[in-house]
């Protein structure tokens, strides 16, 4: 079993750890999700990359702002379901790629992404992290130790 090369814009199965549940002192994520690679970054010395990945989820954002709807046509491009859905866009993971929790997509044994957003759609949820970021409304969950 090999795990995909990381790159942006590509979704991958993982157990997210959401802030406030890494704020109760939570250490693993309650269930596995697409979460969307926003940020690489690469080793200058040739390690491993850090990748910081954003959740896809179906809960209605309470703060619009924050996130951004995936499009139906992009989730059946990517073989997600049809309910409707966000990448939330300031609650971020950030590990060493592959880190520790990769999961299997649904229904498959050895393929851990989803595919590629859209270069469109990537720029869009960049462009808001960077906004995000700037109004100090970002907090990235380190899970390098979880």
């Amino acid at each position: 079993m090999s795990f995909p090369t990381p790159q942006n814009g590509l979704v991958i199965s993982y157990s997210y750890l959401w802030r406030d549940e890494a704020r109760k002192g939570l250490v693993e994520g309650r269930k596995n999700r697409p979460c969307a690679i926003l940020l690489l970054v690469q080793n200058p010395e040739g390690g491993k990359p850090t990748v910081t990945v954003a959740p896809i989820t179906h809960t209605p954002p309470a703060d619009p702002s924050v996130a951004v709807e995936i499009p139906a046509t992009v989730k059946a491009h990517l073989k997600l379901d049809g309910e409707r859905s966000w990448a939330v866009l300031d609650d971020l993971n950030v590990f060493t790629w592959p880190g520790y929790d990769l999961a299997p997509v649904p229904n498959t044994k050895d393929r851990y992404d989803y595919g590629l957003l859209p270069s469109r759609l990537y720029r869009q949820m960049l462009d808001k992290v960077i906004e995000l970021r700037q109004q100090g409304r970002v907090a990235p969950t380190p899970r390098d130790d979880g």
